[in-house]
C-alpha cells in the first residue's frame, strides 16, 4: 500500500515538474557520481554499480530527447581514475568498451540520429577502448539531431594546460603572434570539444563540486549547477527535471539582471543625448528577451514624453 502511494506521489510530482519547465537548456553535462557507493550499499562490487549506472545513462538519453535537449556530455572516466587499482579500472574499461559498441549499433541511436563523440586524452586509453571509440564515432558521424559526448581520460586542468603550452609553442616558433591569441585560438587547441557551451551541470552522489569538469565550456559560460543526493544508479526523472528547473530559475534571474542593466544604461544616456540613447537601445534590444526589449522601448518613450526642465 505504502509503495503504491509513493509511486503515485512520485508520478504526480513528475507531472508537476514537467509542467513547470519550459524549453530548458541546450547542453547538459553530468558527473555520474556514486556508482561504487551504490554497489557497497547493496553489498555488491564496484563493477555492479557501474553496470547499474549504465542503465541510468540510457534512461537519461530518453529524457533528453523527450525534452528537446540537443547535447549531453557524460563524465565517464577522469584522468584521476587512472590512479585506481587495475582490478577496478579494467572492469570499467570493459564496460565502457561494450557500451560504446552497443550504443553504436543500437536502433534507437540511428533512428534518433545520435552523434557519439569522445572527448579527452583518448590516446591514454587501452587500445581496445580506443577501437570502440573509433567504431562508435564512425558509425554515427553523419548525424546531427542529438550529440552524445562521452568524457574519457578527461581532466579540465590538463586540457587547459596543454592548450596553453601549444599556444606558447606556436608563438615561440613564430607561427602565431601574441596579438592574435584569442578565444578561437585557444579553443582550437582543446580536446575534441563539445559542439556547444554547457548550460547546466548535474552532479549526483551528494558531493557539491564540479571536479575539474569542462572548465572552459561550463565555467566560462556561467553554467547553472545542480547537486543532488541520489547515487547515479538511483537518479530519477524527477531529479533530472529538478535540475532543469534550477537552470531555468538561474536563466530567468540572469535575464532580469541583464534587462535591469540595459534599462539603466538607456535611461542614463537619454538624460544626456536622446539620439545616442536610441542607437544604444537598438543594439541592446537584439540581446534581450521580448519582455526586456519592451522595457527598453518604455524607458525611451517615458523620457521623450517627460517635460523639459
Amino acid at each position: 500500500m505504502f509503495r503504491r502511494v509513493r509511486r503515485e506521489f512520485a508520478s504526480g510530482y513528475e507531472r508537476l515538474l514537467r509542467g513547470e519547465v519550459g524549453e530548458g537548456p541546450t547542453h547538459v553535462a553530468i558527473i555520474q557520481d556514486g556508482n561504487r557507493r551504490y554497489a557497497e550499499q547493496n553489498g555488491e562490487n564496484a563493477p555492479d554499480g557501474h553496470r547499474a549506472g549504465a542503465e541510468t545513462t540510457e534512461r537519461v538519453l530518453d529524457w533528453c530527447q523527450e525534452l528537446g535537449i540537443a547535447e549531453l556530455t557524460l563524465y565517464a572516466f577522469s584522468t584521476e581514475n587512472f590512479e585506481r587499482p587495475p582490478e577496478e579500472r579494467e572492469p570499467l574499461f570493459d564496460l565502457i568498451e561494450s557500451k560504446l559498441y552497443e550504443f553504436a549499433d543500437a536502433d534507437r541511436v540511428h533512428e534518433n540520429e545520435v552523434c557519439i563523440r569522445a572527448i579527452g586524452a583518448i590516446d591514454r586509453l587501452p587500445e581496445r577502448v580506443r577501437d570502440a571509440v573509433d567504431y562508435a564515432e564512425r558509425q554515427t558521424r553523419g548525424y546531427d539531431e542529438f550529440t552524445l559526448n562521452i568524457a574519457l581520460a578527461y581532466g579540465g586542468r590538463a586540457e587547459l594546460l596543454e592548450a596553453a603550452r601549444d599556444v606558447a609553442r606556436a608563438v615561440d616558433a613564430g607561427d602565431l603572434s601574441p596579438d592574435d591569441i584569442d578565444v578561437e585560438e585557444v579553443e582550437r587547441r582543446l580536446y575534441r570539444r563539445p559542439v556547444r557551451d554547457v548550460d547546466l551541470i548535474i552532479r549526483t552522489g551528494g558531493d557539491e563540486r564540479t571536479s575539474n569538469f569542462l572548465p572552459w565550456h561550463a565555467n566560462g559560460n556561467e553554467a547553472a549547477v545542480f547537486f543532488c543526493a541520489p547515487y547515479w544508479p538511483e537518479f530519477s526523472k524527477v531529479d533530472f527535471l529538478r535540475g532543469i528547473r534550477t537552470y531555468e530559475s538561474r536563466e530567468a534571474s540572469w535575464q532580469r539582471h541583464r534587462t535591469n542593466r540595459a534599462v539603466a544604461l538607456v535611461r542614463s544616456l537619454a538624460e544626456a543625448e536622446l539620439a545616442e540613447a536610441k542607437t544604444v537601445a537598438g543594439r541592446l534590444r537584439d540581446q534581450l528577451t521580448s519582455a526586456g526589449a519592451a522595457e527598453i522601448d518604455e524607458a525611451l518613450a517615458n523620457h521623450e514624453t517627460e517635460p523639459a526642465d
